[in-house]
Order: structure tokens, then sequence, then C-alpha cells
């Protein structure tokens, strides 16, 4: 433990000569110049990332309640559709033909078996949102596979969508 101590005495001896050579202005300025530094290194280092958790919390918490009262909703809704009979072939059908005729011409539904296929073209983003959910909702359908490109007249391809029971 001593020979620690006095390896680390002789180590620092070159700065307290250095230290003793300096007017007292000098070291007054170091004391100054290195309280300075180690301010900023505490608030650069310690407080201001504290500081800033504390300010940007409430607006990450009010983001993170919105997340889950959406998600919590997007569950409820799943649980509703799970809970809701199959519906009979010929109402599915029927629903399915009435949102697609929703549509018009941008859309051509084609069943076959227990599918459904509906080519879109130059649709928008809005109509096969909310085609879907009500396909989803009315007919109990659920898309299995969708091939879509953009265009600037809109969206194009097909939507495959499996009919209840299937």
């Amino acid at each position: 433990m001593n020979s620690t101590r006095e390896r680390l005495g002789q180590r620092l001896q070159p700065l307290r000569t250095a230290w003793a050579a300096r007017d007292a202005r000098e070291r007054r300025l170091l004391l100054l110049a290195a309280g300075v530094l180690g301010g900023y290194l505490l608030w650069a280092l310690a407080l201001q990332p504290a500081w800033r958790t504390m300010r940007d919390a409430p607006a990450r918490l009010d983001a993170l309640d919105a997340q889950l009262q959406a998600m919590q909703a997007q569950a409820a809704d799943a649980q509703a559709l799970r809970a809701t009979p199959a519906l009979p072939r010929p109402q599915a059908s029927a629903a399915l033909q009435a949102a697609s005729g929703r549509l018009g011409d941008k859309a051509r539904l084609v069943e076959q078996g227990e599918r459904a296929v509906l080519t879109l073209d130059g649709a928008s983003g809005d109509d096969l949102r909310n085609w879907l959910a009500e396909v989803r909702g009315s007919a109990r359908a659920r898309a299995v596979e969708v091939r879509l490109t953009r265009d600037e007249e809109g969206l194009s391809g097909t939507v495959v969508v499996a009919l209840p029971g299937s």
C-alpha cells in the first residue's frame, strides 16, 4: 500500500513543482478554467440528458398512451369480429358484390370457389381501405393476397379475399 502511494507521489512530484512555480494569479486562472471545464462536463454528461428526459417524458407518455389506446381498439375490433357468427355464403357473396359495386368502374370482382378476386384499375388508397373495411365487416372476408402497383392514376392490381367458411 505504501509503495503504491510512494510511486504515485513520485509521479505527481513534477506536477507539484510546476504548480508551485506558478504565481498566484496563474494558479487562480488554472483553477477557474478547471472549474469551468468540470462544470461543463457535469452538465453535458449528467444533468443535460436527465433534463432532456424529464422534458420529453410527458410527450412520449402521451404518444405511448395514444398508441396503446389504438392497439386496444384494434384488439376489441378483432374480438368483435371473432365473436360474430359466420355468414351464410349467399349473404357474404351479396355483401362482397355490394362493396365492390361502390368502387364503380375502377374495380371488377370475380368469385372463384372459396375466394374472390378484385381487380383494380386506378383506384385510390382510400377506396381500397374503405372496401377492405367493408368486406371485412359485412362479408366477413379477409384478404389473403394483394398485388398492387401505384401509378399516376392510382392503384392497379389484384386483391384476393377468402370468403367465410374457407
